[in-house]
């Protein structure tokens, strides 16, 4: 049955886009931009166990990296895409070390302080970030095809337009990194990520090297979430720099929670449920619009973020993946007490 699952989600993920409205389409292309971030951030925290709240500024640099290659040196994306993952990979390998002293909350208190030294310097550093008004961030180019509203691809009877387009991409991003993860947490690094993450001192005393795998678990990290970054300023088009701020690190904390730390297919599920609830709940009739009075759309948000991550850390710790594996274990057991009732009787029915 699992063999199975893999091919069907692929079908499903690359015919999805044609079975969605514009609106439906946008949010799933956020989702699965979001994903490729998330997986990053389950690396450093579902694998290496290493509390991070500065998941945002790490998508910020990425962006604006993005922007400044792309749109200020006409830099062709096949470069800057990668390039805005090197730039972030950097500030994590620079933050890294700093974790070699820090653990749990510290840790936490550290990183949460990177966000307001990143929102700082995004709001003052106007040439690169255009200031508190924003900037324009190009879209994604490779040679003289490009991705801006408008252009679309046609395949045969298919027409892709701009968000599908970007939904492919980021879509073989995610898939690249699921992969490259997947493979990390059944390596020889990755087993030792995970005993770091049971526990440090018990890893250490059997040779783990804890220094380079804090590391490792930050640039790894930190270079997903600047590829996410680049695709996210890229396909918004313009954004401010009030956008990679504190509460969009606690939906990447709420995504991999929600999904299931440390799980390879947690990533996508928790971002599912998480990035595209506000649309969900922006379309409920009840719900005021923000600043008009009472609960708004974005209030409800946010209050629902804090209950997933309470609900899921207390009641099923590894996620939808764990509900999911439940499901799946109850399941066979009820098909394996089945076939054993069929092997009882059936010697009697014989014998009588």
């Amino acid at each position: 049955m699992r063999r199975l699952t893999l091919p069907a989600l692929a079908v499903l993920a690359v015919a999805l886009p044609f079975a969605l409205s514009a609106a439906q389409l946008t949010t799933a292309t956020f989702v699965v931009i979001a994903a490729i971030g998330a997986t990053g951030l389950n690396v450093l925290t579902g694998f290496a166990g290493q509390i991070s709240l500065g998941h945002a500024a790490f998508l910020g640099v990425g962006a604006y990296t993005g922007a400044v290659l792309g749109a200020d040196h006409g830099v062709d994306a096949l470069l800057w895409i990668p390039a805005a993952g090197v730039a972030a990979g950097l500030l994590g390998a620079l933050l890294g070390p700093i974790a070699l002293r820090l653990r749990g909350l510290y840790l936490a208190i550290v990183t949460l302080g990177l966000v307001f030294i990143a929102q700082h310097v995004f709001f003052n550093a106007t040439g690169l970030t255009g200031g508190p008004q924003g900037r324009a961030f190009p879209a994604v180019q490779f040679g003289s095809f490009d991705f801006s509203p408008g252009k679309v691809l046609r395949l045969g009877a298919a027409t892709i337009d701009s968000s599908g387009l970007y939904y492919f991409l980021a879509l073989i991003l995610l898939a690249a990194a699921t992969a490259f993860t997947w493979n990390l947490r059944r390596s020889r690094s990755g087993r030792a990520m995970v005993a770091l993450r049971e526990r440090e001192t018990a890893a250490a005393v059997m040779g783990v090297d804890v220094g380079r795998l804090k590391v490792t678990a930050f640039v790894v990290s930190s270079f997903l979430a600047g590829i996410s970054g680049a695709l996210y300023g890229s396909y918004l088009s313009f954004a401010q720099p009030g956008q990679w701020s504190l509460l969009m690190s606690i939906q990447f904390i709420a995504a991999i929670i929600v999904g299931g730390l440390g799980t390879t297919a947690g990533p996508l599920l928790g971002c599912a449920v998480v990035f595209a609830l506000p649309s969900l709940l922006k379309e409920l009739p009840f719900l005021p619009e923000a600043g008009s009075g009472g609960l708004s759309a974005s209030d409800l948000t946010s209050i629902s973020y804090g209950v997933l991550i309470v609900a899921f850390l207390t009641l099923q710790p590894r996620g939808i993946v764990g509900i999911a594996d439940r499901l799946h274990r109850s399941g066979g057991n009820d098909d394996h007490a089945k076939t054993q009732k069929v092997t009882v009787t059936t010697p009697k029915e014989a014998h009588s």
